[in-house]
């Protein structure tokens, strides 16, 4: 089973299981106020910022909460000076991967995604390291219950998408990065909000993990998930299922 979107969804069910409600609630936080701050304060107007409240409305996260994000941002404060910045580096098993982050202290966290990278037995390398192994791409998604498979793959070719995968986590509509908005726009007008809409990293070719590397690479991998500058991690991995569950669920 391909890991990029199986990890996602067990990071997913193990937040539940924690509560890691005040961190996910933290990186929700900062992307809205840097959305706001990179351009208008409006979701109507802000394609980022609507995805970024939206996400932030799946997640439960308080209306007043929401709006004074917008605020920070918008009001330009000490306090929303975040930059974004990526990572790229290989992990265990040779995985090559993507960080993307939000931080307002880039000595400290490229210290901190090292330091992950290095004790995992991986390496973090250069910009433009590992980014060619992936493709650029638009990402919406919508639960499972929301329409079956063949209704959503339907209505994504319609709006322009490019591909659709359906499993039991959902459905993840892909297009090209400069088409998101449109896709997106045509998707929520039959379906409703998405879960997320945003540009992620979908990997060319996978590299197959088992054994003692996949435990490391899951280790890693949470560890840059429990990071509170850490926005979103993209991997090209793969293995069996028996082996993502019992590492992974």
């Amino acid at each position: 089973m391909a890991g990029h979107s199986q990890f996602k969804n067990i990071m997913h069910r193990k937040g539940a299981q924690d509560a890691k409600k005040a961190r996910a609630f933290t990186k929700l936080i900062r992307e809205i106020t840097v959305s706001a701050k990179n351009g208008l304060p409006d979701p109507a107007a802000n394609p980022r910022l609507r995805a970024a409240v939206q996400a932030a409305r799946v997640a439960n996260m308080p209306r007043d909460t929401i709006e004074r994000a917008i605020k920070r941002g918008a009001g330009a404060g000490a306090d929303s000076n975040f930059d974004e910045v990526r990572y790229e580096g290989y992990g265990p098993g040779g995985v090559a991967l993507i960080v993307e982050a939000l931080t307002d202290n880039r000595n400290r966290t490229v210290s901190d995604i090292r330091a992950a990278f290095t004790k995992s037995g991986g390496a973090l390398g250069e910009t433009n390291s590992v980014s060619f192994l992936f493709d650029r791409v638009g990402a919406i998604h919508y639960p499972a219950q929301t329409v079956g498979a063949d209704a959503m793959f339907e209505a994504a070719l319609e709006a322009g998408a490019d591909n659709v995968e359906s499993d039991e986590g959902g459905h993840t509509v892909t297009c090209l990065p400069d088409d998101l908005n449109q896709v997106r726009e045509s998707l929520e007008a039959r379906f409703g909000p998405p879960e997320s809409a945003r540009l992620d990293w979908n990997p060319k070719s996978t590299t197959q993990v088992e054994g003692e590397a996949a435990q490391s690479l899951f280790k890693l991998l949470e560890t840059l998930d429990d990071h509170d500058d850490v926005q979103r991690v993209a991997a090209n991995f793969e293995m069996a299922d028996d082996v993502m569950q019992r590492f992974g669920g």
